[in-house]
Parts: structure tokens; sequence; C-alpha cells
């Protein structure tokens, strides 16, 4: 079965004061992005779609598309403010587009085939994306609820020392690792999480690293269009993937297991997350987890 890899790249970088999809961290000039693709291809992935701008296409596709010719089918969806569903429209005072459940929406017409979804400056680890790929291998037909997956992470893990991050907290039914839904919480530090805190750092967190089937796209151009009707106004209002999935699962529309991975996550949200970034990744290239040119 071919499997598509999604990545959103659409992202503006503000806390980061730039592109950081093309910022190497590699010592072969890699960037983070290059290690999912290599970890996804590893799996059994045989095709990206990258969700962008169109403002950066160019700089995109020299930068980081053009490595993965010959290696997999790359295609390329753009994310803009104005790809609205019919009689919607922008608030005159929005800057940017919709958030992460809006660039998934806006590949819909790309995806015929089962497929996974990560942001673009997330490292998720080799056995996150076997996970996907053994769960999106299973014929789909046989569930009479369309069933998709969500690789899970610790909070604690998943922090910067340098500000704060957004994470979308899960509730899982730890009977059969069956998600029952998920809160976004904004602002999260670490002096927020430990011992006699908001958070304990235990709690599963989504890192926007899923396993779909095209199942999800009637139920989450219903969410998009409910947002817009109710929080289009905002000039600021994130549709978010993680509360569309979770709309869903309160509508008894789809189901999601959560996948038991032993990856560790890392990502860059500020600037001064690359060192560790640069040493996590050195560290995993010394322990002979990846070449140290991964396209060579």
């Amino acid at each position: 079965m071919a499997l598509t890899l999604v990545v959103l790249a659409a992202g503006m970088g503000s806390r980061y004061g730039g592109l950081k999809q093309i910022d190497p961290v590699g010592p072969g000039g890699e960037t983070v992005l290059d290690y999912a693709v290599f970890d996804a291809l590893r799996a059994g992935f045989t095709r990206v779609v990258f969700v962008i701008r169109r403002d950066f296409e160019a700089l995109f596709r020299e930068k980081i598309g053009a490595r993965y010719a010959g290696r997999a089918q790359v295609d390329y969806v753009f994310q803009s403010l104005d790809l609205l569903p019919p009689t919607y429209s922008a608030p005159p005072e929005r800057e940017k587009p919709w958030g992460t459940g809006h660039a998934v929406w806006c590949a819909r017409d790309a995806i015929q085939e089962n497929f996974a979804v990560i942001n673009a400056d997330d490292f998720y680890g080799a056995d996150s994306f076997v996970q996907l790929a053994k769960f999106l291998a299973r014929d789909p037909a046989a569930d009479p609820t369309p069933v998709f997956a969500m690789v899970g992470f610790r909070l604690a893990n998943t922090l910067s020392e340098h500000g704060v991050v957004s994470r979308g907290v899960a509730a899982v039914r730890g009977t059969d690792d069956e998600l029952r839904s998920i809160v976004e919480h904004p602002g999260i530090a670490a002096v927020n999480v430990g011992e006699g805190r908001t958070f304990s750092g235990d709690e599963i967190v989504s890192m926007n690293c899923w396993g779909f089937t095209p199942a999800l796209f009637p139920g989450l151009d219903t969410q998009f269009r409910d947002f817009l009707s109710e929080e289009a106004g905002g000039p600021k209002a994130e549709f978010y993937l993680p509360a569309a999935v979770s709309a869903m699962i309160n509508l008894d529309q789809a189901k999601v297991r959560v996948l038991p991975t032993a990856s560790t996550w890392f990502g860059i949200t500020y600037r001064e997350d690359k060192p560790r970034v640069q040493a996590a990744i050195a560290e995993l290239v010394q322990a002979g987890k990846y070449p140290a040119n991964l396209w060579a």
C-alpha cells in the first residue's frame, strides 16, 4: 500500500526569527525535516507532500525539495489565508492562515491514500515512523468507524527552556490505548511542569504526528466550516488539527489509537533551542543511528 507523508511547513517562524524549516542542524547541513523524511522513507513511505506558502516556494524547492529527487515522489500544496470553503472570507485584519487543521484541509485534493501528518520543525525519531507505517498498512475497510492514529509523547520531553509552547494534552483510555480527547493548552512553560505544578510532566501530548485515512477529510471539512462560522471574526483564531480530531471523536465520527513509541521528541521553537537540537543529533550520529551525511 502506498503511504504518503504530509509535512506542515507553512509556519511563519515568528518566534524563531526566520524559516526554521530550512535552517541546518545536522553535521552535513541537514535540517530537522531531513531526518523526518529520511526516517519515513526507511519505514516505507514513498511520497512526500509539503504544505507551504507560495511566497517561499522557490526557496523551499531549492533548499529542501530538491534533496529528495529520485528518492521519493515530491508534491506541493499551498496554504493561504484566502483558501477557504465557498461563502467564507477572512476578516480584513487577519494576517496569516488558520493553523494546522487548515493546513491539512488545504491538502485534501492531493491525498487519495493513507497518510501521516507531521510538523516540519519537529524531530520524531525513527520508531514513530515505523509505528505509523505499520498502522497505515492495515485495511481500513474492516472498520465501521474510521480509525486513525496518534503518536503520543511525554509532556516533560516536549518543552523549551527558552519560552512557552502550546501542547494538545491527551486523555487516553488505558485499557486499549484509545484516545478520548485532546485539549489544547497554550502558554506551557517548563516552570509549570513538575511536582505540585499545573502539569506533572507525564501527560501524553500530541505533537502533530498522526496517521490518517482519507476518511478524515469529510469530518475535517465540517469542523473547519463550524470553526469559521464561530471564530472567523477573531484575527488570531487557530483551527488546530488536534481539536478537530477530538471533536470528531466526541461525535463518534472517528476513533484514534495512541501508538506507543520508543522515540524521543525534540524540536525548534525558539532560536535558542538550536544548539540543544544540534547536540542531540550529533549524539545520534555518533551512536550510528544516522549517517554523518544523510543524502550522500
